[in-house]
């Protein structure tokens, strides 16, 4: 085999191979994307190896192919030991302690990135032992693996490509080398594409059939059917560089459409194109319906939703869809049609019907079954692990997230790790582990200018309460935000409100919340839906709560908590209760401890370990507060749920105003300090003794409903006791005199001390720190009185 200028690469292997000859040992890895040429290498490497008489041994990675079974397979070619499986330290260096002893020998490894970090590690290990006996290595990576020498093999010049391809034409062969990145295993493989091509539309001239929308130009031909090497927002710079090539030639309409289109959605990289996206996917549109072509009228369609990426179009996003779902079957064409579809759930998603979004994946994973797409099914489980991620189903989630990164790169698609690393990010900001990722996505923002991907690190950082950088980044970012548009747009305005929630400037909350109004009622999704990060009314509603307008912030909350409901979205769910409960804290208390005390459950339950840590108290803080039906009272490590009843009200009671006296009846009144008022009608003995009567019947009542746990039936009897008790303190006796209560008082101060005490020896049970402190602090009898002992909180919250 003979390898066009790779100089360089075999000067390094012969080197290698010189080291067998002087006894010595060594290694080289070579790394390259696919179709850079390293197989190729490896392949020339072993015939040299074996011209000098050099055993050659090769095994190669499969993509989920576990690291040790590469290592195995090889000491079983070599008959050093038996086929282990073991996994201690001690088993992997005598592993590759066989492997490294004896030779002279050539070890050829291909891809061993494929089989992950294992694979990566036991390769270092064996390396280090290479260097006293005649074994050499030479492995494969696409990527790093951060060994030297390293490798890297570059594509090939124009020039030189066109010595891989004699006889081609200039013109295709500057095609082939602008779409294949000079690449020589690609370029072969186009070529291979084109000459295929070409002796079918012979084979179609001499039946006397042509299609309109097929080219003949063998340039134009490869603008149309050369893959993109770039992911989700990359360039390929040859390829765009191709594609304008192909639009400066002459073509019928159908293939100009097709060719001005392609180029539009490969320009979707380029913050600065859009105005150029539009001139030329109108002038696509238009050749299209000229051309009458219903698959030309359907790709172009889809080209336009790409290149024209509108944040607030899903509606227009769902009609298209339908458009070229109709054309599509009009031309029989599948792929168009499972593109409409795919547009389909994007739309719905966005519009927050996320069962009409699963209908419609659904619908587009049977059509790419059919025609056995893989870069399809890895499309739907992406999206069906993002939306196990919004329903809560982590492990569901992060199983299909791994089976993305197997089948993703065996379709050879380019943004896999982008793709995987989204998906499991997700998983993580929602458990609550943030700090990790905000420097991975500073790293992408790098990579990736005039996409904002700085505001999702932003809101990493604000999220693990780095604030002050999150709020530099905020004033950096929202000038530009706030002009732009495309696929992240909506998602990167989301991220910077949460910053603007917990810091920066009115100024900052006020314009976010402007800009996000228009689409309240919908849902934040990004790009082609792999990322899915809540109702846009949450973020509206943490906007207003910053700019001090509680009732927008309430109501917002409230639509955001409907739709989470409605689509089972219950990790979102947990977060925007915590956030209404904050907004209501200064209003309805009640349904603030409701949602508190869901939200904790729900985030108990799926192990939402931040919100967790937000709804625990803060050092030197004790909580009394709703959960459910009962109250939770948080005191420190310990925890302990109560039934709702009188003595956890009358302990609340107590609570809110340490130091201070209550007395009895108003304590069992429900008030303090209640004083007897003048002039009000006064009670004789029969009204006294029926009041009397009734009040102990009340008694034994709300015994009773406590000890079933009755709420309902508990608060009903207390506000009756309550009524009564008033008109007694109200009453006076005859001639004007107060009447004395001591029979009132006393039937009290009993009720009251027993009720309270019980719940105190409940609390002991479950809390023996916090009993104790409440034993040694409450003080019972005609007055009552919270006298805050040593070893309990700093403050309660109630």
């Amino acid at each position: 085999m003979t390898l066009i200028a790779r100089r360089r690469e075999l000067a390094a292997v012969r080197r290698l191979l010189d080291r067998v000859a002087a006894g010595a040992g060594g290694h080289l890895i070579v790394t390259g994307p696919s179709g850079s040429g390293k197989t190729a290498l490896l392949d020339v490497a072993g015939e040299m190896a074996r011209a000098r008489g050099i055993p050659v041994l090769r095994t190669a990675a499969t993509d989920g192919d576990p690291g040790q079974p590469i290592w195995s397979r090889m000491l079983g070619d070599l008959e050093a030991v038996p086929d282990r499986e073991g996994h201690e330290e001690q088993d992997l260096e005598r592993l590759a302690g066989s492997i490294a002893r004896g030779g002279p020998r050539l070890l050829l490894i291909d891809d061993v990135d494929r089989a992950g970090p294992p694979a990566v590690e036991f390769l270092a290990m064996l390396v280090s032992r290479l260097g006293p006996g005649p074994t050499v290595l030479i492995a494969s990576s696409s990527d790093s693996v951060g060994m030297t020498p390293d490798l890297r093999l570059r594509g090939l010049t124009e020039t030189e490509l066109a010595g891989l391809m004699p006889g081609m034409p200039p013109d295709a062969v500057h095609a082939v080398w602008l779409a294949s990145g000079g690449l020589p295993g690609s370029a072969l493989a186009l070529t291979g594409e084109l000459s295929a091509a070409d002796q079918t539309d012979a084979a179609f001239t001499d039946a006397g059939s042509a299609d309109a929308g097929s080219p003949e130009d063998p340039v134009t031909r490869l603008a149309l059917s050369a893959p993109s090497r770039a992911g989700f927002l990359d360039l390929d710079v040859g390829l765009i560089r191709l594609l304008e090539t192909a639009a400066e030639r002459p073509s019928p309409p159908a293939t100009r459409a097709r060719v001005l289109a392609r180029l539009a959605r490969e320009l979707l990289g380029d913050p600065s194109a859009a105005g150029r996206r539009r001139e030329l996917i109108g002038e696509a549109v238009a050749s299209a319906q000229a051309s009458g072509s219903p698959g030309t009228i359907a790709e172009v369609l889809d080209s336009r939703l790409h290149a024209l990426w509108d944040p607030s179009a899903a509606h227009e996003r769902l009609t298209t869809a339908s458009q070229i779902v109709e054309q599509a079957r009009l031309a029989g064409d599948a792929d168009a049609e499972r593109r409409g579809l795919f547009w389909r759930f994007i739309a719905l998603a966005e519009l927050g019907d996320l069962e009409g979004a699963e209908a419609a994946l659904t619908a587009y994973a049977r059509t790419g079954e059919l025609t056995g797409d893989a870069e399809a099914a890895v499309v739907v489980l992406a999206r069906q692990s993002m939306l196990a991620t919004v329903r809560g189903r982590f492990d569901t989630a992060a199983e299909l997230a791994a089976e993305v990164s197997v089948r993703g790169r065996q379709a050879g698609l380019a943004d896999t790790d982008r793709l995987v690393g989204t998906l499991r990010s997700s998983i993580d900001a929602l458990r609550g582990d943030v700090a990790s990722y905000a420097e991975r996505w500073q790293g992408v923002a790098r990579r990736l200018p005039g996409h904002f991907f700085e505001a999702t690190a932003a809101r990493a950082l604000a999220e693990s309460g780095r604030v002050v950088e999150a709020g530099l980044e905020l004033e950096r970012l929202l000038p530009a935000v706030l002009a732009g548009s495309g696929p992240r747009w909506i998602g990167v305005v989301a991220d910077l409100a949460i910053v603007a929630s917990r810091v920066g400037e009115p100024a900052a909350a006020e314009a976010l919340y402007g800009a996000l109004l228009p689409y309240r009622g919908r849902v934040v999704v990004w790009g082609g839906a792999n990322t899915i990060t809540g109702p846009v009314d949450d973020y509206l509603g943490r906007l207003a709560a910053r700019l001090g307008r509680t009732a927008e912030a309430v109501a917002h909350f409230g639509h955001a908590v409907e739709l989470e409901e409605r689509i089972g979205a219950l990790p979102w769910l947990a977060h925007t209760l915590v956030a209404r409960a904050e907004a209501l804290a200064g209003g309805d208390r009640r349904q603030a401890d409701d949602d508190l005390a869901r939200a904790r459950s729900i985030a108990e339950r799926l192990g939402l370990t931040r919100l967790l840590s937000s709804l625990t108290p803060p050092a030197g803080e004790w909580r009394l507060t709703r959960d459910g039906d009962g109250w939770r009272l948080d005191a420190g490590p310990e925890t302990v749920r109560l039934r709702d009843g009188r003595g956890v009200h009358y302990l609340r009671t107590l609570l809110t105003a340490p130091g201070q006296e209550v007395a009895a009846l108003d304590l069992v009144a429900g008030g303090a300090g209640l004083v007897a008022s003048q002039g009000e009608p006064v009670l004789d003995g029969a009204a006294r003794a029926a009041y009397r009567r009734r009040l102990r019947q009340l008694d034994e009542q709300l015994d009773g409903a406590d000890r079933a746990g009755d709420a309902g039936r508990a608060a009903a009897l207390q506000a009756e006791r309550t009524a009564l008790l008033a008109e007694l303190r109200r009453a006076t006796g005859l001639g004007g005199r107060p009447r004395t209560q001591d029979a009132e008082a006393e039937r009290a101060r009993v009720n009251a001390t027993r009720a309270l005490w019980a719940i105190v020896e409940r609390v002991e049970s479950a809390a023996p720190g916090a009993g104790a402190h409440l034993r040694a602090s409450l003080r019972s009898g005609r007055f009552f009185r919270y006298q805050p002992a040593p070893g309990g909180p700093d403050r309660w919250s109630l």
